[in-house]
C-alpha cells in the first residue's frame, strides 16, 4: 500500500509539472523538478499532501481541466522580492493592488494581498495547506522559508474550494518534511541609497519515531526602511491633473505654510514666522492648485514605499499512528509593526478676529484703516496637525488534521479543524479636535495678565497662535489635536470532512469521486477611542463595528472516464462538480463545474471548463470600519480648476449581496519532445452583482454620467465643489474580462558533471476586455494601467528569462514586458495621457560552495530594474511600473 501512496503522489505532481503555466525563474524550477522527483521517490508515504489542481479529485494521472501554474520555493527567491505576494506580483496573471509601493498613503499600507486577473484581491482564495487563512488574504503573515511551493488555479475555483475562488486559488504548501538547517541574511538598497532592506530567515526539521514522525519550525524577520516621501522620485511627487495635463510641481494654491489671507483688504498676504506679512510666491493658480510657486504639497511629507517591520514564525508537526492513518498540527504567528507620517489636517477656512491675541500691532492697524473687524484664512498645518499612523496587526492560527486512507489506497479520508485571530491595532496622533480648535483660534488679550486666552473661557483651553510657521506652542497643539484609536479582530473557526476515492471502474479507467462538507464560522469587531466615539474630529476619525456570518458547504465531484487508446482521443475524461453553500446571512447559493480533458497526442492535452463561482460578501466589506484617504479628483462641474485633493471615505454595508461569476477556460498543453513544452489557454470571466469599492474618480464620473444613485456618496461644500467622497462597497451590475495566457520553455541538458543546463522560457496574458457596467454607462479599462484607483490593466504583460543552471552556479537574466496605454484610459482629453511601453530587465547569480554530503554555502546577488529605468508621468501607487529604480541585493544561505 505504501508503493501505491508513492505512486500516487508521483503521479499528481507529475501531471501538475505538465500542464502548470510557468514562472520566470526557469533555472530554479529545472533544477527543483528534478531534485522532487527524486526525493519523492525515496520519500514515506505521505497521506494528507495536498496538491491544488482545481479539484478535489486526487486519482494518479488525473489532469484538472482548470488551468495551473507552479512555484517551487527557489522559484520565489527571484531578485529577492519581499515575501511571495511581490514574486506573484511580477507575473502577467497578477496586479498588485495592495502593497507597500501602491497604499503608501492609507491604512492598509503594508499588507501584501494576491489580486489574480486585476479582478481585485476578494476574488482570489488564499490557502495554506488547503486551510483558509485568517488575516484577509495578506501573504505577510506566512513566513516564506516554510513554503515548499505554491499551486494556482487561474480560472473559477468555487465549486471545488467555496466562496471567494472566482478568479482563481493560491494554494501556499508547506514544507512540513524538511529536514536538517538553513539560515539566510540578505541585504538590499536602492541605487540611490535607500529602502534599504534587512532580511533574516532560518528553519530547523528533524523526524522522530524511526521516521513516523516529523518536526519543522521557522522563521523571518525582514526591516525595509521605505522610501518616505513621494518627492524623492522623478515622475511621482508633486503631480496633478491641472487643465487636463499631468503636470509637475503642484501644490496647494492657498493652503500655504504659515498661513495664507484669503479675504478682506489683506487678502493675498501670507505669514512670516515672526508674525509679519509677506507676499508669497504664487507661482501659476489654477483652481484649488498652484504650480510652481512655494504651494506645498503632502507629497513632501508622505510616504512613496511604506516602511515596513514584520517577523513571521510557523511550526508543524506529523505523525503516522498507522501504516494508514496520520495526524498533523501546525501554528503560525505574524507581526507587522510600524510607523510612518501619515497626511496632515489642514485649515481650508477659519475666521479671524481683528482682536486676535496674537496678531501684530501693524496687521490691526491695516484692518482697522479698511474698516474690517475680521479676516479669512487657510493654512497648511504641517506645524500643527500632520498625523503619523501606528499600526501594529499580529496575526495567528492554528490547524489540526487527520488523514488517513483504507481498501489498499483506493480510498483518502481528512478531516481538519482550524481557529485563527487577526488583530489590526491603528493609532493615528495629529487630528484637529474640532471644538477645542475652534476655542483655541477664537483668543484675546487678557486684561488682567496681559497673557493671550480664549474668548470662550472653556476648561482648559490654550490659545492658538496660527501666524508663521512654528507658531503654534506645543502647550496648544497637545490642546487641539488628538488621537483617533482603533482595535479591530477578526476571528474564523473553520473545519471540514472529505472522502476520495475510485468506487468502480470503466474500461477507459476508473471512476473518481470526492465528496465532503465544510463550515466556517467569522466574527469581526472593533473598539475605538473616547474621541472617535464622541466623533470630536474634524475631518477624521475611526468607527466601531461588530458582525459575525457563519457557513454551511456541502460538495461533490466525480470524474468519469470515457474513451481510451484512440486515434485523438487517447484519454478524454470528463469532470462534474457542485457546491451548496448555506449563508446565514444571505441564504443558500450553489456552485457548479463542469469540465474535460483529452489527450489528442502524445504529449498534446486539450482542456476545457465551465463553471459558475460565487462569493459572499467578507467580513470587511460588511462591517469594516470607516477608512480615509486624500485624493485627486477632477470634478466634470468644474473641470477648469483641474484636479482637487479631497477626502474618499471607504467602509463596509450591511446590504450586500452576493456576487454570481460565468466562467469559461479552455486551453492546450503540449510537450511534443524532451525539453520543450508549451501551453496556451482563453478565459472568459463575467461577473454580476459585483462587490467593489469604486475608486473616487470613476464614482464622480459615473455620477456625472447620469447613475444618480452614486451621486449620493458625494457632498459638496457652499461653492458647490467636492469635499468628500464616500467610496464604500457596493453591488455594481457587471464586471467582464477575457483574455489568454501563453507559455513556451524550453531546457537544454549541458553534458558536464554538474548537472548544466541552458533554460528559456516566456509567458504572457493578453487581455481583450475588461469592463464595468453599472447599468448606465460600460467602461473598458484595458490599457488604463497609470491610474491607481481604478481597475486598470495593460492589454499584455509577458516575462522572458534565459539563464543557465547547475548544480553549483545559476545566472537568469529576465525581461519584465508591459505594453503601452494610458494614464487614465477613460480621461481622454489628458494631453500627455499615453504611456509608452514598457521593459524591465532583472539579473540574478548564484553560487554554491559544497561542504558535505547535502551540506552547502551559498552566495547570491540580484538586481532588479538594472538599467534604472524612470515610470511613467504621475506613477504614485503605481501597480505595474517600478518607481524605486535600479535595486541591489546581495544575500547568503547555509543549508546543512
Amino acid at each position: 500500500m505504501e508503493q501505491l501512496l508513492r505512486a500516487r503522489r508521483r503521479a499528481i505532481l507529475a501531471s501538475s509539472a505538465l500542464i502548470a503555466l510557468s514562472v520566470p525563474s526557469v533555472p530554479a524550477i529545472a533544477q527543483s523538478a528534478s531534485k522532487a522527483d527524486t526525493a519523492d521517490a525515496a520519500a514515506p508515504s505521505g497521506q494528507g499532501d495536498i496538491v491544488v489542481t482545481g479539484s478535489r479529485i486526487d486519482r494518479p494521472g488525473y489532469e484538472s481541466p482548470t488551468p495551473l501554474l507552479h512555484m517551487t520555493q527557489a522559484d520565489l527567491d527571484v531578485v529577492s522580492r519581499t515575501n511571495i505576494g511581490a514574486a506573484l506580483a511580477d507575473l502577467p496573471q497578477f496586479k498588485a493592488s495592495q502593497s507597500p509601493q501602491t497604499s503608501g498613503t492609507n491604512a492598509q499600507a503594508g499588507r501584501f494581498p494576491i489580486n489574480i486577473r486585476g479582478l481585485g484581491e476578494t476574488r482570489s482564495l488564499v490557502l495554506v495547506d488547503g486551510r483558509r487563512l485568517v488575516s484577509d488574504n495578506d501573504l505577510n503573515t506566512v513566513p516564506s522559508i516554510m513554503v515548499k511551493s505554491v499551486d494556482i488555479v487561474t480560472g473559477g475555483a468555487s465549486a471545488a474550494w467555496g466562496s471567494d475562488a472566482v478568479a482563481g486559488v493560491v494554494n501556499m504548501i508547506i514544507d512540513g518534511e524538511y529536514e536538517g538547517v538553513r539560515l539566510g541574511v540578505e541585504g538590499g538598497i536602492s541605487s540611490r541609497a535607500d529602502a534599504q532592506q534587512f532580511k533574516f530567515e532560518g528553519k530547523y526539521g528533524t523526524s522522530f519515531a524511526d521516521g513516523r514522525g516529523h518536526f519543522v519550525i521557522g522563521g523571518e524577520f525582514v526591516d525595509n526602511k521605505g522610501i518616505l516621501k513621494k518627492t524623492d522620485r522623478k515622475n511621482t511627487g508633486r503631480f496633478a491633473n491641472v487643465n487636463n495635463t499631468l503636470t509637475p510641481d503642484v501644490g496647494h494654491a492657498t493652503r500655504l505654510i504659515g498661513g495664507y489671507i484669503t479675504s478682506g483688504a489683506l487678502k493675498g498676504y501670507g505669514f512670516n514666522p515672526d508674525g509679519s506679512l509677506r507676499t508669497p510666491d504664487i507661482g501659476t493658480v489654477v483652481g484649488t492648485n498652484m504650480i510652481g510657486g512655494e504651494g506645498p504639497s503632502d507629497d513632501e511629507r508622505s510616504p512613496l514605499i511604506t516602511p515596513q517591520k514584520r517577523y513571521a514564525a510557523m511550526a508543524k508537526a506529523s505523525f503516522e499512528l498507522t501504516d494508514t492513518l496520520k495526524i498533523s498540527a501546525d501554528l503560525r504567528y505574524s507581526r507587522y509593526y510600524n510607523d510612518y507620517t501619515w497626511f496632515g489636517d489642514h485649515t481650508n477656512s477659519v475666521t479671524i478676529r481683528s482682536d486676535n491675541a496674537f496678531l501684530n500691532d501693524s496687521i490691526k492697524q491695516a484692518m482697522a484703516a479698511a474698516g474690517q473687524s475680521s479676516f479669512t484664512m487657510a493654512r497648511y498645518n504641517a506645524d500643527l496637525a500632520y498625523s503619523t499612523i501606528h499600526l501594529d496587526r499580529r496575526s495567528i492560527q492554528g490547524t489540526f488534521a487527520l488523514d488517513g486512507s483504507f481498501g489498499d489506497g483506493r480510498w483518502r479520508y481528512g478531516a481538519y479543524y482550524s481557529h485563527g485571530a487577526y488583530r489590526n491595532k491603528m493609532e493615528t496622533p495629529g487630528f484637529l479636535i474640532a471644538s477645542n480648535f475652534a476655542n483655541a483660534v477664537d483668543s484675546v488679550i487678557d486684561p488682567v495678565t496681559g497673557g493671550a486666552v480664549c474668548r470662550s473661557g472653556a476648561a482648559g483651553c490654550v490659545a492658538l497662535d496660527l501666524f508663521g510657521e512654528g507658531a503654534p506652542s506645543q502647550d496648544a497643539i497637545d490642546y487641539v489635536t488628538g488621537t483617533p484609536r482603533y482595535n479591530g479582530i477578526n476571528k474564523i473557526d473553520t473545519y471540514g470532512v472529505s472522502l476520495r476515492g475510485e468506487p468502480f471502474d470503466l474500461p477507459a479507467g476508473p471512476v473518481s469521486i470526492a465528496i465532503g462538507a465544510e463550515g466556517r464560522n467569522l466574527e469581526t469587531s472593533a473598539t475605538i477611542g473616547a474621541l472617535d466615539t464622541a466623533k470630536a474630529f474634524s475631518t477624521f476619525y475611526f468607527s466601531a463595528f461588530s458582525g459575525k456570518y457563519d457557513v454551511k458547504e456541502a460538495f461533490a465531484e466525480v470524474v468519469i472516464p470515457v474513451v481510451k487508446d484512440v486515434p485523438l482521443l487517447r484519454k478524454l475524461e470528463l469532470n462534474g462538480a457542485v457546491r451548496a453553500s448555506d449563508y446565514s446571512t444571505s441564504g443558500t447559493i450553489w456552485s457548479w463545474k463542469l469540465g474535460a480533458t483529452n489527450e489528442f497526442f502524445p504529449g498534446v492535452i486539450g482542456r476545457v471548463t465551465r463553471s459558475r463561482d460565487i462569493r459572499a460578501p467578507n467580513l470587511s466589506e460588511l462591517y469594516s470600519t470607516q477608512t480615509v484617504s486624500y485624493v485627486g479628483v477632477v470634478d466634470p462641474l468644474n473641470s477648469g480648476e483641474g484636479s482637487r485633493s479631497v477626502l474618499v471615505y471607504g467602509g463596509g454595508n450591511a446590504s450586500l449581496k452576493p456576487e454570481k461569476a460565468d466562467t469559461w477556460t479552455a486551453g492546450f498543453t503540449a510537450a511534443p519532445m524532451r525539453g520543450l513544452t508549451a501551453s496556451i489557454d482563453y478565459f472568459n470571466i463575467s461577473i454580476k452583482d459585483v462587490i467593489t469599492s469604486i475608486g473616487a474618480q470613476v464614482l464622480v464620473d459615473r455620477c456625472n454620467g447620469g447613475n444618480a444613485s452614486l451621486c449620493g456618496y458625494i457632498t459638496r461644500d457652499s461653492a458647490g465643489r467636492i469635499s468628500s467622497v464616500a467610496s464604500s462597497s457596493v453591488n455594481l451590475s457587471e464586471f467582464k474580462s477575457d483574455g489568454i495566457d501563453a507559455e513556451l520553455a524550453y531546457t537544454m541538458p549541458v553534458g558536464n558533471d554538474t548537472n548544466g543546463r541552458f533554460n528559456f522560457r516566456v509567458l504572457g496574458t493578453w487581455v481583450n476586455h475588461f469592463t464595468t457596467d453599472d447599468g448606465i454607462s460600460k467602461v473598458e479599462y484595458v490599457k488604463s494601467q497609470g491610474y491607481a484607483f481604478v481597475n486598470g490593466v495593460p492589454r499584455i504583460r509577458a516575462n522572458a528569462s534565459i539563464g543557465y543552471a547547475s548544480d553549483s552556479f545559476s545566472g537568469l537574466v529576465r525581461a519584465r514586458y508591459t505594453s503601452s496605454g494610458y494614464w487614465n484610459r477613460t480621461s481622454t482629453a489628458i494631453t500627455n495621457n499615453r504611456i509608452p511601453a514598457y521593459t524591465y530587465i532583472d539579473l540574478q547569480l548564484s553560487q554554491k560552495v559544497p561542504f558535505g554530503e547535502g551540506k552547502h554555502f551559498e552566495l547570491y546577488g540580484n538586481v532588479s530594474n538594472l538599467f534604472d529605468r524612470n515610470p511613467p508621468l504621475y506613477s504614485n501607487f503605481s501597480p505595474y511600473y517600478d518607481v524605486i529604480g535600479r535595486y541591489m541585493t546581495v544575500g547568503a544561505r547555509l543549508e546543512f
